[in-house]
């Protein structure tokens, strides 16, 4: 019953046996193989037209280098208040970018508002010497608390940046979870949308360590290379990365592992739903459940070896928890069964 988090997961059988057929002989290294070409001709397929795809290690280095390669003196990049880059990377996207800085923009339901988008920049005009200036929009599909921006949403906020010229960057960590969720194609979620920069995960979606920067416009990413080179995330047999990518796009893998993991967590909406003992906390589209349990409840759980964890309570809703009570997060993946769920389930009614 391992619900902390989608990290915890393992890697998926067809990708780890990948990495070990690909463990023997020779290749090129940083990049130049047969490969590493191959995944990077994928990527363009999957996302109908030619895209530049720079591949990393980890999540944050994905998003601070992304977000590094458009910053300017004075930059500014505005996220959800709640967003990963600013709650949760210790400093990284400002660190990579010389000191950048991230400006928070509140909204309901984990999604910048647009008005107050604009509003925030509005603050900033290209002549504020002493304020800064604008230099991108970032947001995360699926967000923090799982829910998932919709087509128009994207392209609500896709139209404010475009009116400054700024970039907009997508945090895609749990991208693929998104994208079923809403039924629609890569391409129809991001740059047809107005996406011109994409932190694509597959760490979460049962690889063991692959992500990448995906550029919609190649053009944009000309100074990638050395950023990323000067960041120490070129990594010389990255064919471990391509490879994992390989068979994370082989016969759909990556959409029916996401679809499993959320129909888990549709599992656990139900479940909870219709409990005694918990509440959902809001509506979730994804592989993120936030439930209300008892203290009791929860701690009974535990006991029973169920892994989750505390969630903060939102300061808008104060009142979403009693006294008695605590906010806990969910998550699914692609390792999770029904039998892990239905047990999680009857340890919350115990």
């Amino acid at each position: 019953m391992f619900f902390a988090s989608d990290n915890w997961a393992g890697a998926h059988r067809s990708i780890a046996e990948r990495l070990l057929a690909e463990s023997a002989g020779f290749a090129p290294a940083y990049g130049a193989g047969d490969l590493d070409k191959k995944v990077e001709a994928r990527f363009c397929e999957i996302f109908e037209r030619e895209v530049s795809v720079f591949f990393v290690a980890t999540g944050t280095a994905a998003n601070s280098l992304a977000l590094a390669s458009v910053q300017r003196p004075g930059g500014i990049t505005f996220c959800h208040s709640e967003a990963h880059v600013i709650e949760d990377e210790c400093g990284a996207p400002e660190f990579f970018s010389g000191s950048a800085r991230l400006m928070a923009v509140d909204g309901e339901a984990g999604k910048i508002d647009p008005a107050r988008l604009s509003a925030k920049i509005a603050n900033f005009p290209e002549d504020a010497l002493r304020h800064g200036r604008a230099s991108a929009v970032t947001i995360t599909q699926t967000t923090e608390i799982g829910t998932v921006y919709s087509l128009p949403e994207i392209g609500e906020i896709a139209a404010i940046s475009k009116r400054r010229n700024l970039p907009l960057h997508m945090d895609g960590a749990r991208f693929v979870n998104a994208l079923v969720a809403l039924g629609v194609t890569p391409a129809e979620m991001t740059w047809k949308r107005g996406v011109d920069m994409l932190s694509f995960g597959g760490t979460k979606n049962g690889c063991w360590c692959a992500e990448a920067i995906v550029f919609f416009n190649p053009d944009q990413a000309s100074e990638m290379p050395f950023i990323r080179k000067r960041a120490a995330q070129l990594f010389s047999k990255s064919r471990f990365i391509a490879a994992q990518f390989d068979a994370y796009f082989e016969n759909n893998l990556w959409l029916d592992l996401a679809r499993h993991s959320n129909g888990m967590a549709d599992r656990l909406r139900a479940g909870i739903g219709a409990s005694n003992a918990a509440r959902l906390a809001w509506p979730t589209a994804s592989n993120e459940v936030f439930a209300v349990v008892s203290r009791s409840a929860a701690k009974t759980a535990e006991e029973k070896g169920a892994k989750f964890y505390e969630w903060p309570v939102p300061a808008a809703a104060p009142e979403l928890v009693s006294k008695n009570e605590i906010l806990i997060r969910l998550v699914t993946s692609f390792a999770t069964t029904e039998a892990d769920v239905d047990g999680f389930l009857r340890c919350l009614a115990a």
